[in-house]
């Protein structure tokens, strides 16, 4: 037997099934009064937002030199006992290109570097062969 005719032979069973148990069984009515009751037991939830006042913006100046004050406080103890008390950034300075790079920016060979790096120095390297460089090279 295929899927098909067994479909057609089962489906007005299970819908007849279905239906008395709905219906007969008291099933819908008891499903649409405990619907109708809970919607009408609602109680409203309101957000209330408590407003605050506005800081000046002296307020506001104030604020922020208290927050360096603590961040630099927080730096200095944290600085003092890490790493043995060696600066691992000293003599060095921030890559003149951070935050978000565009892609046309991340395909240049120079990326990240700094302008005023001298780079290295490759002045001696035709030295490092003496006169052998034709010979090296044809």
């Amino acid at each position: 037997m295929k899927r098909s005719e067994l479909k057609k032979l089962i489906e007005p069973i299970v819908k007849e099934c279905v239906q008395e148990t709905l219906l007969k069984e008291g099933l819908l009515s008891s499903i649409v009064s405990e619907v109708a009751r809970g919607l009408g037991n609602q109680e409203v939830i309101r957000e209330m937002k408590e407003e605050r006042p506005r800081q000046r913006a002296t307020d506001n100046s104030v604020m922020l030199e208290e927050m360096k004050k603590r961040r630099e406080g927080l730096l200095d103890s944290i600085g003092k006992d890490a790493y043995n008390g060696v600066d691992l950034f000293e003599g060095t300075s921030p890559i003149r290109d951070s935050g978000n790079p565009s892609p046309a920016a991340q395909a240049s060979s120079m990326y990240g570097q700094d302008p005023g790096d001298p780079g290295v120095d490759i002045s001696g390297i035709l030295s490092v062969g003496g006169n052998k460089w034709k010979a090296l090279l044809g």
